[in-house]
C-alpha cells in the first residue's frame, strides 16, 4: 500500500499495551478497503492528506468491528492467529475497538466536512444495528437469503458504499445522480463478497485456506447455508444443522451432485448480480465523464477479486 495506514504517533504512547494490541491488530490485514477508497480519492486528485485521513477511517472503522463481532461471536480465530479477545481479554477488545471509533470523530470533525462526519456517523449507525440483527438469528436455521441480505447491506455493504462515496464527499461532489449509483455499486460488491466470504465456509474457491463450517459450528446459517436449505424438508435443514464435517454436509443435502447444483445455481444468482453493477458502471461513467476511464476500468475487475476470489483479475 502506498500509504501508511497509521503510525505510533496516532495512538497515545502512555498506553502501550493498546498499541500493542494494534499493532496485532492491523498486521496482517490485507488493507483492501483503504485500496479501494486510494484508488477513487487519487482519481479525483484529492490532496494526499484527505486521502490518508479516508483511508485511515475505514480501516480504524473495519478493525474496530472486528474486535467487537469476534468477541460478540466468541471467535477464537482471526486471521489464523489467537482473536484478540483471547489473547488480551474481552475488556481490552472492546475499549480497543471503541477507541478506534472514537479516533475516527475526532479526525474527522478535525477534517471540517461535517456531510462527511455525518455520514460516517450514520454508516457506524447501521453497522450496529447489522450486528443486532444478525446476532438475533443465531440458531435460526430457516432464515432467508432476503432476511441475510438486509443484515449484510447494513454490515458489509455499507463499508463499500462509504470507500466508493465518502472521497466524492470530501472533494464536496454532492451530484445526486452520482451518489445514487455509487450507492447501488457499493450495495452490490458488498453482497458479492459477503457471498463469497460464506463460500468459504463450505470450502468454495478457498485459496487461502480457511478454516470451513465456523458459521454453521456458531449456529449460524450464513448466505450460502440458507440458499442450501431454500428447498430442503425440515429433516434436512436439522441434518445439516448437525453436520461437522463437509461429508455430513453432502449427505444432508442429498448428495455431492446436489451441492454441486446448488454452488452452480448460487454462482448463476450472483452472475445476474455482476450483470448489473456492469450495467450501472456504464451509467457511472457517463456520469462522471472521460476522467473517469481509469477508475471504471479498476471497478469492472472488483467483482472477479471479491466474488471469485481472482488473485488476478
Amino acid at each position: 500500500m502506498d500509504i501508511k495506514i497509521f503510525s505510533n504517533k496516532d495512538f497515545p504512547v502512555y498506553l502501550p499495551k493498546l498499541n500493542q494490541l494494534y499493532d496485532d491488530l492491523f498486521d496482517g490485514g490485507k488493507g483492501f478497503r483503504a485500496k479501494l477508497v486510494q484508488l477513487v480519492a487519487e482519481t479525483l486528485e484529492l490532496p494526499p492528506t484527505s486521502t490518508h485521513l479516508l483511508m485511515q477511517t475505514i480501516e480504524f472503522i473495519h478493525n474496530a468491528s472486528l474486535l467487537h463481532d469476534d468477541l460478540v461471536d466468541r471467535s477464537k480465530l482471526r486471521r489464523g492467529k489467537p482473536a484478540l479477545w483471547l489473547k488480551y481479554s474481552p475488556e481490552y477488545a472492546v475499549l480497543a475497538g471503541d477507541y478506534l471509533l472514537a479516533r475516527v470523530m475526532v479526525n474527522l470533525s478535525s477534517y471540517g466536512n461535517i456531510r462527511l462526519v455525518h455520514y460516517t456517523a450514520e454508516m457506524i449507525s447501521d453497522l450496529l444495528e447489522g450486528e443486532w440483527l444478525q446476532d438475533s438469528i443465531v440458531g435460526d436455521f430457516f432464515v432467508s437469503l432476503d432476511q441475510l441480505d438486509r443484515i449484510h447491506n447494513l454490515k458489509t455493504a455499507s463499508l463499500f458504499k462509504w470507500c466508493l462515496r465518502a472521497p466524492f464527499i470530501a472533494q464536496e461532489n454532492y451530484n445526486q445522480n452520482i451518489h445514487e449509483l455509487l450507492i447501488e455499486c457499493g450495495t452490490i460488491l458488498g453482497q458479492l463478497f459477503q457471498r463469497s466470504d460464506d463460500l468459504l465456509d463450505f470450502n468454495v474457491r478457498n485459496y487461502e485456506g480457511k478454516a470451513i463450517l465456523g458459521d454453521l459450528k456458531s449456529s449460524y446459517l450464513n448466505s450460502f447455508g440458507a440458499f442450501l436449505c431454500s428447498d430442503l424438508s425440515k429433516e434436512q435443514i436439522n441434518q445439516l444443522a448437525r453436520s461437522h464435517d463437509l461429508d455430513q454436509v453432502y449427505t444432508a443435502v442429498g448428495g455431492k451432485d446436489a451441492f454441486q447444483k446448488k454452488l452452480s445455481s448460487f454462482d448463476e444468482k450472483n452472475k445476474n448480480l455482476i450483470q448489473l453493477y456492469d450495467h450501472l458502471l456504464k451509467k457511472l461513467n457517463d456520469e462522471l465523464g472521460p476522467k473517469s476511464k481509469n477508475l471504471i476500468e479498476k471497478f469492472q475487475k472488483l467483482p472477479e477479486l471479491l466474488y471469485w476470489r481472482s488473485k488476478n483479475p
